[in-house]
């Protein structure tokens, strides 16, 4: 699949507001884009997918979620399940992932849980000579909709990667997220309830623990991340022209007034625009980063140097496109009066939903990796104590 189909495009983009307004899970939609291959678009040729390079990936995730913001973040953990491929060791198992996803099977994420503590509850045990799966999730982005879901879980006191299929007895997924934006990525609970896992789908994260493999995928999931915020930075710019090119009237003027011919109301579709352009040129920027630093480990010569910089440039991405989306989509309103809330336009989703995103990984934490890199050299690493915590405690 060459591009997205404009007409999908189109389709997705008219009902987005209404199945935000509706509560609206976007089953039909999503099998669609299965169906037209976007998910497998980074399967290598050789395997019988498109083997696009991470650009041209992004590119396309930013056009989906300028359209609907809720479609395209749903495949955020689908996409770094085929990015895990490029560090699998067993051959046999890639091209088991690699065939499932060809096949139009969809993979959600469930790695979070509402605990006190960043330790699992979600374990794996052996009964019987079966291994059964016992927890619950939250923050299950896309597993609403999926075929397996990747999740976390404590097994022979280690935190292990499991994958079960969403067909199996026991795994229940329940629209219960209660955020106030990306209502319909299916961000809520999942349930595991002695669900039997095929031991085959069983592994030790240490066992994955190259040095490349983590910075890499950190950068990954946090780019899809910054790719739909950057696309739905474009839809607001969609929405204001739709707004203002039909309407006649100006606040404070008699008669009849066009607002698109207005210099103030020019002026802030001019920094939507710009803004929405900005975001997308940073995120595909980030994206040849981590592309390079994969070349030279595919090649058989990995970098650790290139590693980081890939992953210290994402993170310098998110510095720059979420303030800047959140201000613009907050901005947007400044095109008309009072009808520009009215709910049935629903343009206030953009904020919600560039806001919500805005939550995960907070920025903050990746501005001190950036600077204790430039100061002191400080590679960025996963759940690194904070000053004064107990060495350790959860971070």
């Amino acid at each position: 699949m060459p591009e997205l189909p404009p007409d999908l495009l189109q389709r997705l983009r008219e009902g987005a507001a209404l199945r935000d307004q509706a509560r609206e899970l976007p089953h039909a939609e999503i099998r669609e884009l299965l169906a037209e291959r976007f998910a497998s678009a980074r399967v290598p040729a050789a395997s019988g997918g498109e083997g696009v390079d991470l650009a041209t990936l992004f590119a396309r995730l930013i056009d989906l979620a300028a359209a609907d913001s809720n479609v395209a973040h749903v495949f955020r953990g689908h996409l770094a399940v085929i990015e895990q491929q490029w560090f699998e060791p067993d051959a046999a198992r890639r091209d088991a992932w690699y065939e499932r996803v060809l096949a139009g099977d969809l993979v959600g994420n469930a790695q979070s849980e509402q605990t006190a503590t960043s330790d699992l509850a979600t374990t794996l045990t052996s009964v019987d000579g079966e291994l059964r799966l016992n927890g619950r999730k939250y923050y299950t982005t896309g597993s609403i909709y999926a075929d397996w879901i990747d999740l976390s879980a404590r097994y022979l006191d280690e935190d292990h990667q499991v994958i079960v299929s969403t067909r199996t007895p026991g795994v229940e997924s329940i629209d219960d997220w209660a955020g106030f934006g990306q209502r319909l990525t299916g961000s809520g609970t999942t349930v595991f309830t002695d669900v039997v896992v095929d031991p085959g789908l069983v592994r030790p994260y240490a066992l994955d623990d190259d040095g490349f493999r983590h910075p890499y995928l950190m950068g990954f999931f946090q780019l899809v991340l910054l790719a739909v915020v950057a696309g739905i930075g474009r839809a607001a710019v969609d929405d204001a022209v739709a707004f203002v090119q039909p309407r006649r009237r100006i606040f404070g003027y008699g008669g009849e007034a066009f607002p698109r011919e207005d210099p103030l109301v020019q002026a802030v579709v001019g920094r939507l625009s710009s803004t929405a352009f900005a975001a997308r040129a940073t995120v595909l920027e980030a994206a040849r980063s981590l592309d390079a630093a994969l070349d030279g480990y595919r090649a058989g010569a990995p970098d650790a140097a290139a590693f980081t910089r890939a992953q210290l440039d994402v993170y310098r991405a998110q510095q720059t496109v979420l303030p800047a989306v959140i201000e613009a989509t907050a901005e947007l309103f400044e095109v008309g009066g009072a009808s520009s809330v009215d709910t049935g336009r629903g343009l206030d989703r953009h904020w919600r939903n560039a806001r919500t995103i805005a939550t995960h990984n907070p920025s903050v934490q990746r501005q001190r990796a950036i600077g204790d890199w430039e100061l002191n050299g400080v590679v960025p690493a996963f759940n690194r104590p904070q000053p004064g915590a107990r060495q350790g405690a959860a971070s």
